[in-house]
C-alpha cells in the first residue's frame, strides 16, 4: 500500500522509537478491513518496536487504537488514516513514545489538570486539510492525559452518524452527542475549550513562569512574512526567536497556489512544511503552539521589548517584527454563528463534499470567493455566487472562467442580512437589493463565506498605530509608530495580500531591523 520511498522515510522517522508500540485493531470483513491491515502491516514493517495485533472485538468499520507499553493511549481511529490524515497516524506513534513535536512544560500541565473522564470524537473527510490539525492536538491530550479518550471517525465510514448529528462541516468535534466545534482551531483555542467544557483541576502551587531569556529580534508569526524575518535577521547574526500558532499560518488552510514566482504549482501544507524546513536550517528558536498575549514596548527610546505568551512564558527582545497575518472575515448576521457547521462553512475544499448535488451559495466576489464558487461547481447542483458591489473584484480570468460554467449564477449588489433554516440545517439567504432596496431570499442548503480577512492585530490595541480596519500602520521600510517595533504581511496596511508580497514584506522588516540597529541604534 504504501511505496518504497515513503517507507524509506518511515524508517528514518521511527528509527528512535524507544516504547513498544501496538495498533490494535479490531475485527471485519470486506475490501476497507483488508485496506486497513494492509497499511498497519507496512507501518510495522518499518521499526521493530512496532507491531499490530487484534482486540478480538468486531467492528462494522475498520479501526484500530493505539496501544504503548501494552496500555490503551486512548488514541482511536475509526477509518483508513490515508490521505492527510496519514500524518496523524505517524504524529501520533511519535507522540506515544515522547517524540515529535510536543508542547512545553506549562501547556502539558494544562492538558493534564483537565477534569476527567473526557471522551471526544472528530469527524473528518480525508481530503479535509484543516482535520490533521485537530485530530492530532486531541490525540496529543489524550496521550498526556491519564482519563481522555479520542476517536478520529472518516465520515465516510458513519454516514449514519454524520446524518444523525447533522454534520455539514468538518473537521467536527462532539461530545455527549453534541456538536462542540467545526472547522480550523489552534491547539490553543481547543485546549481553552476543552477547559471551559470539563473544568480543569487547582494548580498544586503557583503557575510557574518561564523566563525564555532575551533575543535580538523577536518574530511574531510563522506565515510567509514571518518566516522570510526570521531567516534575513538571523543571516544577519541576530538571535532570532520566531513565536507562532503554526507553521505556515494561513497558507496552511490554502490548497492550489499558482502564482508564487518561480514554483509554477504548490499546495499550502507542502509550502508550509517547506517553510518550516527552511527556518529550522538556521539557529532561529522555534516557539510554535504560542500566542502572544501582552506587548511591552519600552520607552520611547526604543528599550527593550517585553512579551508574555498564554503559555505562561516570557521573554525580551530589541526589536520585535509582527507578522501574525490575517484570519477570514465573518458577515456578523443572524445566524451565521448558529448554523456554522451545519449549512454555514468557510472551506471550500474541506466541505464541499458534503454538498455534492445541493444548491449553495458563496458570499464573496475576490478572488477566493470566484476560486471557491468554480471548485464548488464540479461537486455541487447549483452555486449562486453572493456580491456586495456592482462588480467582481475577482481577476478577469477567474471572473470568466465562472461565467463560462453552465450551474453558475452570480447576484450582484446583494447585502446578506440573515442565514436562515429549520431542523438545525440551512435552507435560505436572506439579502437586501441594494439598488432597488428590495428584501430578497435564496433557497439553498449551504453557504460558503469569503469575503475577505481580519488583521490579527488584537494584542497591538494601544501598542501601536492602526487603521480603521484594525491593520497595522507601516512605513516603506515596515516601521511602525513605536520605535523597534516592525510589522509585515497581511496584518499590515501594505496593499495585496499576496504570498510572495507577505515573503517580500517579512525580508524587508528583518533588513530594516538589522539596519535600525547597526546605523540608529
Amino acid at each position: 500500500m504504501l511505496d518504497q520511498e515513503l517507507l524509506g522515510e518511515l524508517r528514518k522517522v521511527f528509527s528512535e522509537l524507544e516504547c513498544k508500540i501496538d495498533l490494535v485493531h479490531d475485527e471485519g470483513l470486506g475490501e476497507s478491513q483488508a485496506e486497513l491491515l494492509e497499511l498497519l502491516k507496512d507501518v510495522e514493517g518499518t521499526n521493530y518496536k512496532i507491531s499490530v495485533r487484534s482486540s478480538g472485538a468486531q467492528s462494522a468499520a475498520p479501526a484500530f487504537s493505539i496501544f504503548r507499553n501494552g496500555k490503551a493511549t486512548g488514541v482511536r481511529f475509526r477509518g483508513i488514516p490515508g490521505g492527510h490524515e496519514f500524518t496523524s497516524l505517524v504524529v501520533a506513534i511519535l507522540n506515544a513514545d515522547n517524540k515529535g513535536k510536543m508542547p512545553e512544560k506549562n501547556i502539558l500541565n494544562r492538558i493534564r489538570r483537565l477534569k476527567g473522564p473526557v471522551r471526544v470524537q472528530t469527524y473528518i473527510s480525508l481530503t479535509c486539510e484543516n482535520c490533521p490539525d485537530v485530530v492530532q492536538a486531541l490525540n496529543l491530550m489524550a496521550l498526556v492525559h491519564e482519563n481522555f479518550q479520542h476517536e478520529m471517525v472518516d465520515g465516510a465510514f458513519a454516514q449514519e452518524e454524520i446524518d444523525q448529528l447533522k454534520i455539514q462541516g468538518v473537521p467536527s468535534v462532539i461530545i455527549d452527542g453534541k456538536l462542540i466545534h467545526s472547522g480550523r482551531i489552534g491547539f490553543l483555542d481547543l485546549l481553552s475549550k476543552m477547559e471551559s467544557i470539563f473544568g480543569s483541576e487547582a494548580s498544586a502551587g503557583p503557575e510557574e513562569v518561564s523566563d525564555l531569556g532575551h533575543f535580538d529580534v523577536a518574530v511574531i508569526g510563522g506565515g510567509p512574512a514571518g518566516a522570510s524575518a526570521a531567516i534575513y535577521s538571523v543571516r544577519k547574526g541576530l538571535k532570532t526567536v520566531l513565536i507562532g500558532e503554526r507553521m505556515g499560518g494561513q497558507v496552511q488552510d490554502t490548497r492550489g497556489i499558482e502564482n508564487l514566482i518561480g514554483v509554477p504549482y504548490t499546495e499550502g501544507p507542502q509550502l508550509a512544511a517547506q517553510l518550516y524546513q527552511h527556518v529550522s536550517s538556521y539557529p532561529v528558536k522555534l516557539l510554535e503552539q504560542r500566542k502572544v498575549q501582552k506587548l511591552e514596548p519600552g520607552d520611547s527610546k526604543g528599550a527593550k521589548k517585553k512579551i508574555e505568551l498564554n503559555s505562561g512564558e516570557v521573554l525580551t527582545a530589541d526589536s520585535v517584527i509582527v507578522a501574525t497575518g490575517a484570519r477570514w472575515r465573518e458577515m456578523g448576521v443572524p445566524g451565521e454563528k448558529e448554523y456554522l457547521g451545519k449549512g454555514v462553512a468557510f472551506c471550500p475544499h474541506c466541505d464541499g463534499p458534503f454538498y455534492k448535488g445541493k444548491k449553495i451559495a458563496v458570499v464573496g466576489g475576490g478572488n477566493s470567493g470566484v476560486e471557491a464558487a468554480i471548485d464548488l461547481a464540479g461537486i455541487v447542483k447549483e452555486v449562486v455566487l453572493v456580491e456586495f458591489n456592482e462588480t467582481l473584484k475577482a481577476d478577469e480570468i477567474l471572473v470568466q472562467k465562472l461565467k463560462s460554467l453552465p450551474n453558475v449564477s452570480i447576484v450582484t449588489n446583494a447585502q446578506t442580512s440573515e442565514i436562515v433554516g429549520a431542523d438545525e440545517k440551512v435552507n435560505g439567504l436572506k439579502y437586501l437589493d441594494r439598488k432597488t432596496g428590495a428584501a430578497k431570499s435564496i433557497e439553498l442548503q449551504g453557504i460558503f463565506v469569503q469575503i475577505g480577512l481580519i488583521p490579527n492585530s488584537q494584542f497591538l490595541k494601544g501598542v501601536v498605530d492602526l487603521s480603521k480596519f484594525g491593520e497595522v500602520i507601516i512605513d516603506e521600510k515596515c516601521r511602525t509608530s513605536v520605535k523597534g517595533i516592525y510589522a509585515a504581511g497581511d496584518v499590515t496596511t501594505t496593499p495585496y495580500k499576496q504570498i510572495i508580497i507577505s515573503m517580500g514584506e517579512g525580508a524587508k522588516a528583518g533588513l530594516a531591523a538589522f539596519e535600525d540597529r547597526i546605523y540608529h541604534g
